[in-house]
């Protein structure tokens, strides 16, 4: 967690705000391009929508990622890879490259239908790295609220 001098400068950032704008926004471009991405292996139909869909997808994993680097070295004075925030880091490496799979396989040629399978990978990916960001935010807030209960004084407020 957070050491109230960190969950100060973590008030403190522009990018907290980004983040928790952009977040949501990745989330309902995934759930929609996944819907698409299956309809695509189901059906073979949609192909443009769901190119556009995935593209979408890939530029706000990658928008995330630049400002979440900009918000670890805000917080923990290292764009990427802080100890606190390793697992996290790690998992947003997989799942920003399992999504860049995505033109190698494009430019290598692949079949589009084992394309949408490498999204579908991808998408996986996200899933489980978007689910350790709720675990922390959950963790975050608990923790915030034992500070707050213990009456200590809560980073930046």
């Amino acid at each position: 967690m957070y050491t109230p001098e960190q969950l100060a400068r973590r008030n403190a950032s522009p990018w907290t705000r980004i983040q928790f704008i952009l977040a949501p926004i990745q989330f309902i471009a995934f759930l929609i391009s996944f819907g698409l991405v299956i309809r695509y292996l189901l059906t073979g139909e949609g192909e443009l929508i769901t190119t556009i869909s995935i593209w979408v997808k890939i530029a706000l994993i990658w928008a995330l990622t630049i400002t979440g680097m900009l918000w670890e070295k805000d917080v923990y004075g290292q764009y990427f890879m802080a100890h606190e925030f390793f697992w996290e880091d790690l998992g947003n490496l997989i799942a920003i490259i399992t999504h860049n799979a995505y033109f190698v396989v494009q430019w290598l040629g692949w079949p589009q239908q084992d394309v949408m399978l490498v999204m579908l990978f991808a998408y996986v990916t996200y899933l489980f790295n978007a689910g350790q960001f709720i675990i922390r935010g959950i963790r975050s807030a608990q923790y915030r609220r034992r500070l707050e209960a213990q009456n200590q004084p809560v980073g930046g407020q």
